[in-house]
């Protein structure tokens, strides 16, 4: 049945961390698999508590595939104590790949909400200072293009104020910053403001305008430094009235570190079962502040935002900033297109959308992002995240003010969802309804190749008529040689319509379905 596995269907590169040991044939799950017969078969696992994560071997020869979990500092694979549970390990088989879109089993098979009273937990978009520094228009570090700074905070948070932006993330506001700290991380200080910038200066500014601050703790893996100075820091936020932190483990292969009782250095792997842990902790005491989670090079989602919904979203695969600085020329064309039978059947995904300077000529003029414009609104939809960044620079949005008007309009609270097409690596569309709400979006992207889809608009209100204001690829536009043009187009349509959705070469096509009655 698995004699001829399309690869496109594996993203190696869902996980993060891992090295070392790992072989080409050693991939992250879930693995979306399609068989010669058309057959697709999913591989995956649910509720992974206090126990390793797995990963899957495949013989190249024979594709027979072995669950392995990943061992911890002395090799072991888990440490349990009765009455125990392990992890689900889930099949899911379709013959159609958008029936495994939509399957809530990974979720399911997790514990019920543990949080009694969750009125805190809000979905929301934010902006930050994130990007220029991937641009290298600024610095993390301090100096004269230190990002974080109170003077470029309060740009950002006027900006979000005039826009409607509940959060802005100040990354590089903290002690630690300087010098190679991505090899150093324990000189972070996760409570201290670092010169130049004043945290509860800033957050009382915000407050003032009806914006928080979305708090940031980069520790790059360095756990054990982290843990000390997690509730001081958790503390300082709710006082500042942060309910939102980004967290990030920057650290490859067995970077992290802690000593046993005789001082000897143990070295863990990013997905063994002490970090596993490590992340339970993370969560529990978040939730005993009021602060939900956007976990940066973590641990893959595997349903446990059930049980703690404070957990909202995550990285945990190549997501925008690779467009900057990618020695392999960024994410391809299909990237997106792939993510959502792979990485995004494990939850949401913190792909920080949203980047309409496509080329960056002022400062990587190598780097680019491979889509067009309309591509970029799109993946608002495509793309599932409760926590959702508006990525790019104010200046870029003001530039292109009629591009960002979807995502000024785009919600990420939704009611219900449905995959209209679904081909994995080629083409994906989505529909969702927004919460509260009659309004409908799509969002509708290609691979590097042009197509023509027809979408049956049957998810529509039958009762009702709606103004579709329409995001798309012109005849001109292809992502190599002209992504950035788009048009928009209004009509009336209703639930028995079919849309025509001409897709340019690395394009898409985002749609706002506005209800009339």
């Amino acid at each position: 049945m698995l004699s001829e596995i399309d690869t496109r269907n594996i993203d190696l590169n869902n996980g993060i961390g891992f090295k070392g040991p790992m072989t080409p044939h050693r991939i992250q799950s879930p693995v979306m698999m399609k068989s010669k017969e058309g057959l697709y078969l999913n591989l995956f696992e649910a509720a992974v508590v206090n126990y390793p994560v797995m990963h899957l071997e495949v013989n190249p020869k024979t594709f027979q595939i072995t669950s392995a979990l990943v061992p911890d500092a002395l090799g072991k694979m888990a440490y349990v104590q009765t009455p125990f549970h392990t992890p689900w390990r889930t099949i899911m088989v379709s013959k159609d790949a958008r029936d495994i879109l939509k399957s809530r089993l990974i979720l399911n098979l997790n514990e019920p909400c543990a949080i009694a009273e969750t009125s805190w937990i809000k979905p929301m978009k934010y902006v930050g200072i994130w990007w220029e520094m991937h641009l290298d228009k600024a610095t993390w570090g301090t100096g004269e293009r230190h990002g974080a700074t109170n003077e470029n905070a309060k740009k950002y948070i006027d900006f979000a104020a005039k826009y409607g932006f509940p959060h802005v993330l100040i990354e590089g506001w903290n002690v630690g910053w300087d010098g190679n700290w991505y090899a150093e991380g324990v000189v972070f200080d996760f409570v201290k403001s670092a010169p130049g910038f004043d945290l509860h200066e800033i957050a009382t500014y915000a407050r003032d305008r009806g914006v928080k601050i979305m708090g940031h703790h980069e520790n790059s893996a360095t756990v054990l430094h982290y843990e000390k100075q997690m509730e001081a820091s958790f503390a300082q936020y709710q006082e500042v009235g942060t309910t939102a932190v980004k967290t990030g483990y920057v650290g490859h292969g067995r970077e992290i570190i802690w000593y046993d009782a005789n001082g000897n250095e143990m070295r863990e792997w990013h997905h063994g079962q002490f970090m596993v842990e490590h992340h339970q902790k993370v969560v529990e005491l978040a939730a005993k502040y009021g602060i939900s989670l956007n976990v940066h090079e973590g641990l893959k989602d595997t349903g446990l935002r059930r049980t703690w919904p404070n957990l909202m979203t995550r990285e945990v695969a190549r997501g925008q900033e690779y467009n900057a600085w990618g020695e392999d020329g960024g994410n391809p064309p299909d990237h997106v297109a792939l993510v959502p039978f792979t990485r995004m059947l494990a939850g949401p995904f913190d792909y920080t959308p949203g980047v309409l300077d496509l080329l960056f000529e002022e400062y990587r003029p190598d780097n680019r992002i491979n889509h067009t414009m309309a591509k970029e609104l799109a993946l608002y939809v495509v793309l599932y995240s409760p926590l959702q960044m508006a990525a790019d620079l104010p200046e870029n949005y003001e530039k292109h003010r009629e591009a960002f008007q979807f995502i000024l309009d785009v919600p990420t609270d939704w009611n219900d969802t449905k995959v209209v097409h679904g081909d994995i690596g080629n083409y994906i569309t989505i529909a969702r309804k927004q919460r509260n709400s009659d309004d409908w979006f799509l969002g509708s992207i290609s691979d590097e190749n042009g197509r023509v889809l027809q979408a049956k608009l049957d998810f529509l209100d039958s009762e009702k008529t709606y103004e579709a204001t329409i995001y798309r690829d012109t005849a001109k536009t292809d992502w190599e040689d002209n992504p950035y043009e788009f048009e928009i187009i209004k009509q009336q349509v209703r639930s028995t319509d079919t849309l025509t959705l001409r897709l340019a070469a690395g394009g898409g096509q985002a749609i706002h379905f506005k209800a009339l009655d």
